[in-house]
């Protein structure tokens, strides 16, 4: 009889010693998933906002491509400032936060690029991160007109001869944007003086690009110069494209800049546009990738 109730318990003891240790067990495992939870909350609430300033001839196909690698990167949120690439510069230069500079002349980089020549880096300003400046696209110069093109302009040519006897109203971008200096460069090739046809009331002027394509949106102007990428955008026909020779090429360099708190993310989305995917973007509405 003893034998029997030390036998039973002894049995007592191990099944309460194995209820104790399935207890324990769901315990620790639920600490393990609270941690892991945790852990997988910290790690969606480390959102990345990268700044990104970018010329206005690229909102539409910078927009898009944004909104696609928001999609594949749901950590990241992209934050665009799309100006005239000399208000842009001066932004950067007065403080602004930016992560990413693109500006559609290598002059507003230049001017924030401490191993671009003092001539035109007068100030000395050194905002561009070293190694990260690059060329990433190309685009034309074109001249376009309203819809149905009422002054009948069909080519540099006629825009030339046509601002010679003021017989047309030419938009152009102001001298400190990308798009206005390009133009200067085509008159100045036809042997024009710009202060004399603004004076017989020739020209008018846009703050940017998006302004100088409105112009010739809404049949403001006859003709206006910008660049071929925005004319697609806007629905216009160009006539004619500007050569290498009459204003050089039109190369728009990239770069992260110094002040960044998220230089490799930075980085990330810059090579995320140098992608096939991002080719196809920019090569639908006129871009071609720099060579």
């Amino acid at each position: 009889m003893k034998k029997i109730l030390s036998l039973l318990l002894v049995l007592t003891l191990v099944f309460s010693f194995a209820a104790c240790a399935t207890t324990e067990h769901p315990a620790g495992a639920g600490a393990d998933n609270e941690e892991q939870t945790q852990a997988q909350n910290t790690e969606q609430e480390e959102t990345v906002e990268l700044i990104v300033f970018a010329a206005a001839s690229m909102t539409e196909t910078l927009t898009e491509l944004g909104s696609r690698y928001m999609a594949e990167h749901q950590n990241v949120s992209i934050v665009f400032n799309f100006d005239s690439s000399g208000t842009l510069k001066t932004q950067i230069q007065e403080g602004a936060d930016a992560d990413i500079f693109i500006s559609a002349g290598q002059k507003q980089m230049n001017q924030l690029d401490i191993t671009a020549d003092a001539s035109v880096n007068t100030d000395g300003l050194d905002f561009v991160l070293e190694g990260t400046r690059f060329d990433i696209l190309e685009n034309k110069v074109a001249l376009a007109v309203p819809e149905g093109n009422p002054a009948g302009i069909n080519s540099y040519d006629d825009l030339i001869a046509g601002l010679k006897d003021a017989s047309i109203m030419l938009a152009m971008g102001n001298a400190d944007v990308p798009v206005g200096q390009y133009t200067q460069k085509i008159l100045t090739y036809f042997d024009l003086v710009e202060a004399d046809l603004a004076a017989a009331g020739s020209i008018t002027y846009g703050s940017n690009v998006k302004e100088v394509t409105t112009q010739i949106s809404e049949a403001a102007v006859d003709c206006g110069i910008i660049y071929q990428t925005d004319a697609f955008s806007a629905g216009l026909t160009v006539v004619d494209t500007a050569t290498a020779e009459m204003c050089g090429q039109v190369i728009y360099p990239a770069a992260v800049m110094n002040g960044s708190k998220n230089v490799e993310a930075a980085r990330a989305f810059l090579e995320f546009l140098t992608g096939d995917a991002a080719d196809a973007v920019f090569e639908n509405v006129g871009f071609t990738p720099a060579a």
